[in-house]
Parts: C-alpha cells; structure tokens; sequence
C-alpha cells in the first residue's frame, strides 16, 4: 500500500502537481493520516518491537514546547506505554481509515476542480480521450491486480514482512539489541537519526 503512495506522491513531485496548493496540502495530511495509521496498527500485536517502537515515537512528541510532556501522557493515558496506550491506538487505528476516506473525497473535490498535470502537457479538450472505455478498463485491471496481490500476501504468508523481534511478548525491562522500524518509515528514521 505505501508503495502505491510513495509513487503517487513522486509522481505528482516530477509533474509539479504541487503546484494546486489545496490538492497538494490534502494529499499531505493524507499521507501523515495514513502513517499514523499504519504505526498504531503496527503497535496493536504488542510484541517487544511494537511496545519499544511505541515508547520511542510517543516520546518525540516531549519535544514540544509547553504541551509535550502533558500530551505525551494524553496519548499514553497514563505515565507509561501501558493497557491504556493500547486501547486508544486500537480506537484510532480504527476511526482514522473514515478520516482518511473523507480526506481522499475531498481530495478528488479539489483534483476534479483545478485538473490534474500530466506528462504532455496537454490543456486543451481536443487531444483529451474520454476517461469511460480506456482509463475505466486500465484502472480495473490495476484494481484487480493489487487488490490480489494484497489478498494473496495477507493469506499465503501474512507474516513474510514481519519483524521476528515482534512475535517476542513486550517487556519493558529489556530493550532490543537494534530498534529500527519498517521499510516504510525509514526515511522519518534518516531524518530523527541525523
């Protein structure tokens, strides 16, 4: 799934889609919805992973000035990652994809307004083709594919891409050898490493 994000938005970086501000700053909060989502049902199975890597990105949110201390344990419901942080991030694990389908309606509002780039650079509706027979089909079959893909993954081996330091039962008394999250994260890892 972050794949097919992570194209999109480089796609729409090479066609200077940035340059239609709303779209543009929908499809960011999007993306920020949709990591956060990813991260609180990556901390849901409660393995020494999840727990570790739950501790360490709810403490970022120390860092801000004022608030920090007293939303960090907002999140946590309490003074530590505990039965509480569980329970909330499974509620907003669960509320955020609604949050996410609104956000992508809204999305589509502002695309459909202002017209999305492409790499021609065509304009006017002369050398247009109409969206029904050819794009219906082409995205119907990209549609079909990944969502078989998706299926196959999820119940051939739905645990290929798992972390086996995750299937470890959380404790918070013993710390793993290397903290380091997954592929999809890794660049917000770079950038709080550097």
């Amino acid at each position: 799934f972050f794949i097919c994000i992570y194209l999109h938005v480089g796609r729409g970086i090479y066609y200077g889609s940035y340059m239609y501000t709303h779209t543009w700053m929908i499809g960011t909060v999007i993306l920020f919805l949709v990591m956060a989502t990813a991260f609180m049902g990556y901390v849901l199975p409660w393995g020494q992973m999840s727990f570790w890597g739950a501790t360490v990105i709810t403490n970022l949110l120390s860092a801000i000035p004022y608030l920090g201390v007293d939303l960090v344990q907002w999140v946590w419901g309490g003074f530590a990652v505990d039965n509480a942080t569980l329970n909330r991030f499974f509620t907003f694990h669960f509320v955020l994809p609604f949050l996410i389908a609104a956000m992508s309606a809204i999305h589509l509002f502002f695309l459909h307004q202002t017209g999305s780039n492409n790499p021609i650079g065509l304009n006017g509706n002369i050398e247009k083709i109409p969206f029904h027979p050819y794009f219906t089909f082409k995205d119907s079959i990209t549609f079909v594919f990944m969502t078989s893909l998706l299926i196959m993954l999820c119940l051939i081996d739905p645990y290929m891409l798992g972390d086996p330091d995750n299937f470890v039962t959380a404790n918070p008394l013993v710390t793993p050898i290397h903290i380091q999250p997954e592929w999809y994260f890794l660049f917000a890892y770079a950038i709080l490493r550097s």
